[in-house]
């Protein structure tokens, strides 16, 4: 697979934290060279590259303008396999359904990181966005805090997790009920679906629950990254 050009202070910072290993090289504009010294030490010391370029290379490397200044190049993060043998356990389990846009997938990821979430698992497929450079990028290091789990099939991954978790979808249905109502006398696993269409209907039919989060009624709903901020926010106390 390619290599990832994992943008910004804050996102390398997390890479070099959480899997020095991966990091293949480093680009840095001047007025950095400050905040990279250690990292650069690092990479000296397993005999791997870094260089100080100028802005107009940097862009090149990072393949966007907004690099912040540096830029890692790292081997893919890819998520593992879930394995329903052995599922991961967590007091709030956080599932992708869906999610298309690798900028809204960095951005839930951003918010779990930021509440203390410790598993994000995602469903595989077209439609289903996967880290890649722009979702590591808007993540802000996130993603690197997140242990990664992708299924192939989501609906069957929710009625097998039924046996740990309490199931909830977030939705606008009928059925949903205000996040204050919702039990927590189980660890939840809660599902954000399509930026358009929501949670998909099978993967709907498998969760135990709905919840929505009461609004003004002035517009229909938040944006997907938006709701899992509120929703985080509300659910994951002590997670």
């Amino acid at each position: 697979m390619k290599p990832d050009a994992i943008c910004g202070a804050n996102a390398v910072a997390a890479l070099f934290t959480r899997r020095p290993g991966d990091v293949l090289r480093l680009f840095y504009l001047a007025e950095l060279r400050p905040l990279v010294g250690a990292w650069c030490a690092l990479l000296a010391e397993t005999r791997r590259p870094y260089r100080m370029v100028e802005a107009a290379e940097l862009e090149k490397v990072a393949g966007t303008p907004h690099h912040g200044g540096v830029v890692a190049v790292a081997k893919p993060l890819l998520p593992a396999m879930l394995d329903l043998a052995a599922p991961p356990r967590a007091k709030l389990l956080l599932v992708l359904d869906g999610i298309g846009n690798p900028h809204n997938l960095g951005a839930i990821a951003r918010s779990a990181a930021f509440f203390g979430l410790s598993v994000l698992l995602i469903g595989e497929g077209p439609g289903h966005a996967m880290p890649s450079a722009a979702a590591l990028r808007t993540a802000e290091g996130g993603l690197e805090w997140l242990t990664l789990y992708r299924t192939r099939d989501l609906a069957g991954a929710m009625v097998a997790l039924e046996r740990y978790y309490c199931t909830v979808a977030a939705t606008l249905g009928a059925e949903a009920e205000p996040l204050a109502t919702l039990p927590r006398d189980r660890p939840l696993a809660l599902v954000l679906g399509n930026e358009e269409r929501g949670v998909s209907p099978s993967v709907l039919a498998a969760c135990r629950r709905q919840v929505c989060i009461s609004g003004s009624g002035r517009v229909q709903s938040l944006n997907v990254a938006q709701s899992a901020a509120v929703l985080l926010h509300a659910l994951a106390g002590g997670t």
